[in-house]
């Protein structure tokens, strides 16, 4: 099947899970803004309710069971489709491979990679259906540079973040036939609040990340982050963007 680029976000139904984070709560303003329907889901209802972005708000931890359908089931219920899923939802823990527990290993796991193969498996009728109404669908994650460049201190997390994009790579081969196109932002370092609550450790003295929305300046770096992301969705390919 073709892919249909998807020239104008303008009323188009789209899923944001991890809505309150950095990247997450920037990504869904800018959508807002250009016309976009949204959904936010995130695990605290009232950071949700703080965004003050307009669109449907539903609360609830993406590694439950049950979760991952509960959010595409309320975008089509809102909107009545689902064009297209943002995975903006994540977790790090900082420490050497002697020091991370098993329990914090599968907690990266859970959060980082296998939330999105479970909701992007119960997207996929809704993205698909999207296709065959004349749609755009789209899956978008959020790797980030460690995906190809694994860093000495963060090694767990390089590792879901690396099955993260390598997942991607695979599913939008499957998905394509679908006309679901794929694309996996890789942001360089980002100074969010992420790195504040780690699920261990403590972020080691890396240079200073973008600052997302905090001047004029870092406006301007954002936007163009959104550029590239929709130019990637104006494409008929899947993508892989690097250094967002």
């Amino acid at each position: 099947m073709t892919i249909a680029p998807m020239t104008d976000i303008t009323g188009a139904s789209i899923l944001v899970v991890g809505a309150t984070g950095g990247l997450g709560r920037e990504i869904s303003s800018l959508l807002s803004q250009r016309g976009a329907s949204l959904t936010l889901a995130a695990r605290d209802e009232g950071r949700l309710a703080a965004l003050g972005i307009p669109g449907t708000v539903v609360a609830g931890d993406v590694t439950r069971p049950g979760i991952p359908a509960h959010f595409v089931s309320s975008a089509v219920g809102a909107y009545g489709k689902l064009d297209g899923v943002i995975f903006a939802a994540g977790a790090v823990a900082f420490g050497s491979v002697t020091e991370l527990s098993d329990e914090v290993i599968e907690r990266l796991w859970q959060v980082n990679a296998r939330a999105w193969m479970s909701l992007l498996r119960e997207a996929t009728p809704a993205l698909t259906a999207s296709a065959a109404a004349g749609g755009s669908p789209f899956a978008l994650t959020l790797s980030g540079v460690v995906a190809e460049a694994p860093t000495a201190g963060i090694a767990a997390y390089s590792a879901v973040k690396s099955a993260l994009h390598s997942y991607g790579v695979a599913a939008g081969r499957e998905l394509r036939r679908a006309g679901i196109r794929m694309v996996d932002a890789r942001p360089g370092h980002t100074e969010t609040e992420l790195s504040l609550h780690p699920l261990a450790g403590s972020a080691p003295a890396f240079a200073a990340g973008l600052a997302p929305l905090r001047s004029q300046r870092a406006w301007l770096r954002q936007s163009r982050r959104m550029r590239r992301i929709s130019r990637a969705l104006a494409s008929k390919r899947s993508a892989s963007l690097k250094g967002l």
